[in-house]
This record gives C-alpha cells, structure tokens and sequence, in this order.
C-alpha cells in the first residue's frame, strides 16, 4: 500500500513550525499496516501548492492531509480537495467527525472532506496530533477493503 501524508500548514511549510502531524501519521500506519510505504509532503495553505502536492501523489492509493480544516480564511484544504476530485466518500468524513465528537465537541467545527480521483482516496484529517492520532486509528481498518474494492477484487 502507497500512502502519501501531506501537512498544509503555511508556519510548517516556513520552517516556523515543526510538522508533528505528518510524522504522527506515518509512524501509526507504519506501525499498524504491512507492506505500506509511506511518502511526506509540506506546503502551505496555498490553492497551487495544495494542487500541486495531490497531483505528485497521484500514484498513491492514499492521500491523507492534516491541516487547513478549521474555520479560518486560509483553511481551503477540502474545497481544493472536492474539487480535485471525481468522486465523494461521505461516510469517512462522516465517520471521522463522529468518532472525533466523542473526544471533543470542537470535531463538529472539523470541515474535512473524503474523496477520491481515479484510484485514489484523498482523506482530509485536521491538524492536531491528536487528532490524527484518532483519525489514522479509525480509516486504518478500511484502507485494504478499500484497495481491494477499487481494484474490482470484491467485497
């Protein structure tokens, strides 16, 4: 399995900040998943650089985001994701907030978006460590289900 985690954080992409969700990610999918393969991308808050990173990821079977799902202005990251992609997967997003209210009422406030394009689920996660943590332990179940069913192999 190829996933690529990509951080959308103008501070973490500037070097003022320390990506520590990406790196969240990765070592719970690598802990959790065999055969995986896990990629990094940092970029800002910025419709072209957000673009850019899902189109170099393409090739994944996977691309979860962290950052950019909150209520400020420069929180774009599931508009560039819905209309990147072709197809929606309401219920991860739906499951994710779900799941993620029982920590913190705050997980209603979450905008983050499930889809795919072509082959590829694009998952938006927020961006608190502890929030990915919850995030990454919840699709971890589904994501070979969901190779499988892509790739026609049946339920």
């Amino acid at each position: 399995m190829k996933v690529t985690v990509i951080t959308i954080s103008d501070r973490a992409a500037r070097g003022i900040y320390e990506d520590l969700s990406g790196p969240a990610i990765e070592k719970i999918l690598q802990d959790n998943l065999e055969n995986i393969a896990v990629a990094r991308i940092v970029v800002p808050d910025e419709k072209d650089e957000i673009l850019k990173a899902l189109r170099a990821a393409a090739s994944s079977d996977f691309i979860l985001t962290t950052g950019g799902t909150g209520l400020s202005a420069r929180d774009i990251t599931p508009e560039i994701c819905r209309e990147y992609c072709d197809r929606e997967l309401p219920g991860i997003a739906e499951a994710l907030r779900s799941e993620s209210y029982k920590e913190t009422p705050h997980a209603l406030l979450s905008r983050g978006y499930a889809g795919m394009k072509d082959k590829t689920v694009i998952v938006n996660f927020p961006g608190s460590v502890k929030a990915v943590t919850l995030c990454t332990k919840i699709l971890i179940p589904v994501m070979g289900h969901a190779i499988k069913m892509i790739n026609n192999e049946g339920h």
